[in-house]
């Protein structure tokens, strides 16, 4: 047996979770679960066990590589780095440094991630993506009602007399989140779901209400019209700490509750029974990221948001609108990692729209495009669209582990190392408010670079190497010295292996909020500040029966895109044991209407595009809906984001990928 090391988690997921990885012989054998993490209490799920697999796979890259006529060659590090500063220091000199754009996402959750933009930075400011693909909308609309995103601490969930899991199934997400709920459930705490799916975390629920995909904002809107027609609201709340109300009030009045029962195929009775249960305090919500993938995300979340705050959940033990927890991130002084000051220049686009910006752009053009921690071809919406747009840049540059989708399309690749080969600290801003140590415990195969040292490597070549001149203790210590008089420091995180960082565990209990009314607002002064529409709307998704007849004419069916259960994201598809395949998840109305059966190989198309899998009927998925997991690569089917669409959401800080009509049918 080898030995033990305490470690974490990489991955971008709420729960974080610390691990006990087992190397021999310099190679890591297992990972496990660390029974000492005070949250995950030694309990992990498939993917992170898989990253074992992921370190040792014999697919990983190993050299730096160099497209010639079409092909890959392997180069050495001083070429491909030198060639690659040249075509930056030729894109400054002639285009200015807005023309590089740097492409990025959250595949990995270390702390020492975010020097990357410290390069940027220095390097004079490039065109940056702003928005996420996943849970942007929701952020921007609890920054709109409460002045950011809070969340109760994990173990808060036991003062809860009635718990709301709305649009999210943390059996396959959040694990840990799942146990609490059972252990809830034990002490007598009634749990609803929220969902179109009868999903995992349903089955544990006292009940289950499906909705119409997207039309979550409108099911929030039908509970309040109960709540105040049944006076159940909390109005020392609405009176003393909030503003706004009356508009909220005029809006419901605007709209039938009949309507709304239409609309989100929700029966009027479960909407009044919904109203019962938010007065009947504590409630607490748990909000999913998937309901706000639409155009009207913004919206829906406030919405939801506005029900909690009517009900009188809001700074209550046991209550809460919790959707994320930003207090984790902001714990850390991330300002100093990245230098934000010393850009001379800045241009963003907008995480969705990153291909038509390539496209479009003038005063620079685009001329280079460098990824990290991501795989835009698979995960950035309508990936025609994407494709087309990296083809057409001058020099992309991928640095990555694996021969990804975006990385065959790459002029240069640059190999970089998994988290057992590197020493960084681990947190999630998702969850729980534990930081976790995570120790470089083997040396990396071939080649294969942290994206630090690559960092550091390019700036000496550029110009500005004593920026780059630290420890990776020092790197961590700077990040961590807004904490230094809690006692959080690169050495006690290293004795303790994980710590509590200081967030408030009931968010808003004093009801002082980050507004700019210093109240819950309901009609937000920051999004008119911002320049958006400050009243809440009962909006719709772009793509539906009701506010686009004749496409649903051509495509009837809702898709849904959900996470998959054994990869994050797109990260683990080539660890599978047995090749994957797509599957096509279909509503048994779906599958009678059309005489489709398990197996039968089948088509989804839309205007964007096309992909073909294998159907799977799902008897209690909501009428009209399919469900196709994210993430799948090219040469296993291809990815969903065929078909989805590349719009902004309401506030233009999220995606659309679930606002999309497809249609299908069996093929030979």
């Amino acid at each position: 047996m080898g030995k033990i090391y305490q470690t974490a988690c990489p991955l971008n997921c709420w729960d974080s979770c610390g691990f006990r990885v087992e190397v021999e012989d310099g190679k890591v054998v297992k990972v496990d679960g660390d029974q000492a993490h005070p949250i995950t209490k030694g309990k992990i799920c498939g993917r992170g066990r898989l990253l074992a697999d992921r370190t040792n796979s014999s697919e990983r890259l190993l050299y730096p590589l160099k497209k010639i006529n079409g092909y890959f060659q392997p180069i050495s590090w001083d070429q491909a780095l030198n060639e690659i500063a040249s075509k930056l220091q030729e894109y400054k000199h002639e285009y200015g440094t807005a023309s590089v754009l740097h492409s990025h996402d959250y595949a990995n959750s270390g702390l020492l991630k975010n020097l990357d933009q410290r390069f940027f930075s220095c390097y004079g400011g490039v065109t940056e993506v702003t928005g996420s693909l996943c849970w942007g909308s929701g952020i921007e609309a609890q920054s709109w009602d409460f002045g950011d995103a809070y969340s109760h601490a994990p173990e808060d969930i036991l003062n809860s007399k009635n718990i709301v899991i709305w649009g999210r199934n943390v059996a396959r997400t959040n694990m840990h989140l799942f146990q609490y709920l059972q252990h809830a459930k034990k002490n007598g705490t009634k749990i609803f779901v929220i969902d179109p799916i009868f999903n995992a975390t349903a089955k544990i629920a006292n009940q289950h209400i499906s909705v119409k995909p997207g039309m979550d904002g409108l099911l929030a809107a039908g509970i309040m019209k109960e709540v105040l027609r049944l006076k159940l609201e909390d109005t020392e709340f609405i009176e003393n700490h909030s503003i706004g109300f009356h508009d909220l009030q005029l809006l419901l009045d605007s709209v039938s509750i009949d309507y709304l029962s239409e609309v989100t195929e929700v029966p009027v009775e479960v909407m009044t029974e919904l109203a019962y249960l938010y007065s009947d305090r504590p409630t607490s919500t748990m909000m999913g990221l998937g309901m706000q993938r639409y155009h009207n995300g913004g919206n829906t979340i406030r919405l939801i948001d506005a029900l909690v705050a009517i009900t009188g959940n809001v700074g209550i033990k046991g209550g809460g609108a919790n959707y994320a927890n930003k207090q984790v991130g902001q714990s850390f002084d991330i300002d100093a990692l990245t230098l934000p000051k010393r850009k001379q220049t800045e241009r963003y686009f907008t995480m969705m729209k990153q291909a038509n910006g390539i496209v479009t752009a003038k005063d620079p053009e685009i001329k280079m495009v460098i990824v990290t921690c991501g795989n835009p071809l698979t995960q950035v919406p309508d990936t025609n669209e994407i494709k087309q747009a990296f083809q057409a840049v001058e020099t992309v540059v991928v640095i990555d582990q694996y021969m990804t989708d975006t990385a065959k399309l790459a002029d240069f690749i640059l190999p970089t190392t998994t988290v057992f080969e590197e020493e960084d600290i681990y947190y999630s801003s998702m969850y729980h408010h534990y930081v976790n140590y995570g120790p470089k415990l083997v040396e990396a195969p071939g080649e294969a670079k942290s994206d630090l040292w690559i960092w550091t490597e390019l700036a000496k070549r550029l110009g500005f190497e004593k920026d780059f001149d630290f420890t990776r203790e020092q790197w961590i210590n700077m990040g961590l010295q807004t904490l230094q008089n809690q006692g959080v420091s690169y050495n006690s995180l290293k004795d303790h292996k994980h710590l509590e960082l200081p967030v408030e565990p009931i968010p808003w209990k004093n009801h002082r909020f980050r507004t700019p009314s210093g109240k819950y607002e309901f009609t937000s002064k920051a999004a008119k500040e911002k320049g958006y529409e400050d009243l809440i709307q009962l909006t719709l998704p772009k793509e539906s029966k009701w506010s686009n007849p004749e496409l649903s004419q051509r495509f009837p069916y809702a898709l849904l895109t959900i996470h998959p259960m054994r990869s994050n994201h797109s990260q683990h598809y080539p660890l599978f044991d047995k090749e994957p395949k797509v599957k096509i998840e279909i509503a048994s109305d779906i599958a009678e209407k059309l005489q489709l059966q398990n197996d039968d190989y089948a088509r989804v198309w839309n205007d964007r595009g096309e992909m073909k899998g294998y159907i799977h009927v799902l008897p209690q998925i909501h009428p009209g809906t399919i469900n196709i997991d994210e993430g799948i690569w090219e040469k296993f089917g291809g990815t969903v984001n065929q078909l989805t669409s590349s719009r902004e959401s309401d506030n233009k800080r999220g995606s659309t990928l679930y606002d999309c009509l497809v249609n299908i049918e069996k093929v030979g």
